[in-house]
């Protein structure tokens, strides 16, 4: 039986690699966009080569677009065997990008989109998930979420002096840990995946790795056998001093 997948903020960028990538594997994906124009030509550019792919309206960060798109689910396939929470934003460049100049509103905007639309998303297809086998969930997190490794002076990270973005990853990783607790005795894994510091819109393509490298981690993930880990914080190891590529990120 074909296995279902809606993938946020899909229309472009490492969403878009996840969605092609998963379409591989024989899953049908369903392309989580805003824009429908983006989400319409993101789907037939993935069906033109050889996805099943379906466009889903979803702005993560409204409730009635949230509600409409766990509906359009449960009309077309009955259940959802992953959901992939990948849209995120990085909130406007305000005076040097250091805390001290960070205001209230840009962190609002992106919390909106980076923890409370994740949560918005979840709690919808929840019911969905739970219809499923062994469903999965993973959350696409960042190494800049994690403490440990923004706080090592000898790190990649360390330059980086920043509130909006790093902390709402940080956040979604504490997300993805209570997900996988509540869902510990059910079939469904909750994971957290870091693409590793990927070219993309987000940040003026100014990463290291591809759109396809960054998918893959968060492919691998989802495409385990049932029953693997869960509540795990895993993906690209920015500057792993043994040269590994993939594996646990400290939280």
């Amino acid at each position: 039986m074909t296995e279902t997948a809606l993938i946020t903020g899909a229309n472009k960028g490492i969403g878009y690699e996840i969605a092609r990538q998963l379409a591989e594997y024989g899953f049908t994906v369903l392309v989580g966009a805003r824009d429908a124009g983006r989400g319409e030509a993101a789907a037939a550019k993935l069906r033109a080569g050889g996805a099943d792919a379906r466009f889903v309206p979803l702005d993560v960060t409204d409730a009635d677009s949230v509600a409409a798109a766990a509906a359009t689910v449960e009309t077309g396939f009955g259940a959802l065997d992953v959901l992939v929470n990948n849209a995120a934003v990085t909130g406007a460049f305000e005076g040097d990008g250091k805390p001290s100049t960070t205001t209230l509103a840009t962190l609002r905007q992106v919390f909106e989109t980076n923890v409370f639309g994740v949560v918005a998303v979840t709690n919808a297809m929840l019911p969905l998930l739970r219809r499923a086998p062994a469903a999965r969930i993973v959350n696409v997190s960042s190494e800049v979420g994690s403490i440990t490794m923004t706080t090592d002076p000898a790190g990649p990270l360390w330059p980086m002096a920043a509130i909006p973005y790093p902390t709402s990853k940080t956040a979604l990783n504490m997300i993805t840990a209570q997900y996988a607790k509540e869902l510990w005795d059910t079939p469904i894994r909750v994971n957290a995946v870091n693409p590793g510091y990927t070219a993309t819109d987000l940040n003026g393509h100014s990463g290291f790795r591809t759109a396809a490298q960054g998918a893959e981690p968060i492919v691998a993930a989802l495409t385990r056998p049932a029953g693997g880990p869960s509540g795990q914080f895993t993906g690209y190891l920015w500057g792993a001093s043994d040269g590994t590529e993939y594996g646990t990120l400290p939280w």
